[in-house]
């Protein structure tokens, strides 16, 4: 399991959950703490986090690049450390303006979320 935070021009160092689960305290002390607190206290009043395994998380763009650029490896990753160090090496290639384009996009997501009462939305 592997987790990242993106905003307008800027993200986190991709952090790999190594060994066992995720529990409670695991997610404070590996994410809250060392990644979202500080993108908090960066953004100030305008901050939103979210998380939840969200749909917007996954994009389309997001994944297909992901599934292509490590699947295409000239040395498909063999074992987790090999896969370890080919998803953050496609984490850090990723296009800032990519994520950039998710962020913003937010606001037109949620829009669309509450016009559908929750229902499905097309993206």
């Amino acid at each position: 399991m592997v987790w990242a935070g993106i905003m307008i021009n800027g993200r986190t160092h991709l952090h790999v959950v190594a060994n066992g689960t995720m529990t409670g305290q695991r997610y404070i002390d590996e994410v809250l703490l060392p990644h979202v607190r500080l993108f908090r206290g960066a953004v100030g009043d305008k901050f939103v986090f979210m998380d939840d395994n969200a749909t917007c998380y996954r994009t389309l763009a997001v994944q297909d690049c992901l599934d292509s650029e490590v699947a295409g490896r000239n040395y498909p990753p063999t074992n987790k450390n090999t896969l370890i160090r080919a998803l953050t090496e496609e984490w850090d290639k990723l296009p800032q303006q990519l994520l950039d384009n998710v962020v913003q996009s937010m606001v037109r997501r949620v829009e669309c979320c509450i016009t559908l009462h929750g229902g499905h939305i097309p993206y």
